[in-house]
């Protein structure tokens, strides 16, 4: 997500192309992206149940809220513009995430009973449905929705970061948290927009394949569309919070 521009080095295919020009042994796989991926799954989720067990156990765990939401933006952004690293710090990444992810499932899990399940469930959902849609063309990865998705993403980054900000200075933006309807609202648009991300991931993929990107172009590719999955996750685990604090 630190890339917002359509004709960005990483995700236009002018990458591809230059990529493709250049010898290498082997080259990107679909077998070989969906093999990384379910790599990196693994390591997510293992990092989430260790911090989740932390909390049943009574553990103080901001540490791996703090800890793991820093380090894995660090991560993401060295990896965002370094793509050849990815092999090696896509892994890192996987696990600072994991660890955030699952002390921050743990608060709102004791907070919301079953709230996790639904939120896997509805990621998972979500992950099917879209590429569904992107297979059958349904939705396609033209430029101008490139666009619009980047001018999306780069909007709430920057609303989050203000956010983020003038709370360090003890003011709230109350939508942000609250279950009314304004807050269920903007939890709708974002999680819609992070959804629609997966496709830009897909067509990512499909691009590299099709153009004989490098083979290190499998770990970015799994990277990236994990990026997408953890954000989607944790907005709509926002929003079910929202939608229980409004019964």
């Amino acid at each position: 997500m630190a890339l917002f521009e359509s004709n960005n080095p990483v995700l236009g295919e002018k990458t591809f192309q230059e990529a493709s020009r250049t010898e290498y042994s082997e080259a990107m796989t679909l077998g070989g992206t969906t093999r990384k991926m379910g790599f990196l799954l693994a390591l997510v989720l293992a990092a989430a149940v260790y911090s989740w067990g932390k909390f049943a156990s009574g553990y103080n765990i901001m540490p791996f809220v703090w800890g793991g939401a820093i380090g894995g933006f660090v991560i993401a952004l060295i990896i965002s513009f370094k793509k050849e690293w990815a092999g090696y710090l896509s892994p890192a990444y996987a696990i600072a995430e994991g660890l955030f992810l699952g002390a921050i499932s743990a608060v709102y899990g004791s907070m919301y009973d079953g709230i996790v399940l639904q939120a896997v469930g509805l990621t998972i959902g979500v992950f099917i449905a879209m590429l569904i849609l992107y297979q059958a063309k349904i939705i396609r990865a033209t430029e101008r929705f490139k666009s619009v998705m980047y001018t999306a993403v780069a909007g709430i980054a920057i609303f989050y970061l203000i956010a983020f900000v003038v709370r360090m200075f003890g003011i709230d933006i109350p939508f942000l948290h609250e279950g009314s309807m304004l807050g269920i609202g903007f939890s709708i648009v974002v999680t819609a927009v992070a959804a629609l991300m997966l496709i830009i991931n897909f067509d990512m993929i499909e691009n590299g394949i099709t153009q004989g990107a490098p083979k290190y172009f499998e770990w970015y590719a799994a990277f990236a569309l994990m990026v997408t999955l953890v954000w989607l996750y944790l907005e709509i685990l926002r929003l079910l919070s929202k939608l229980s604090s409004n019964k």
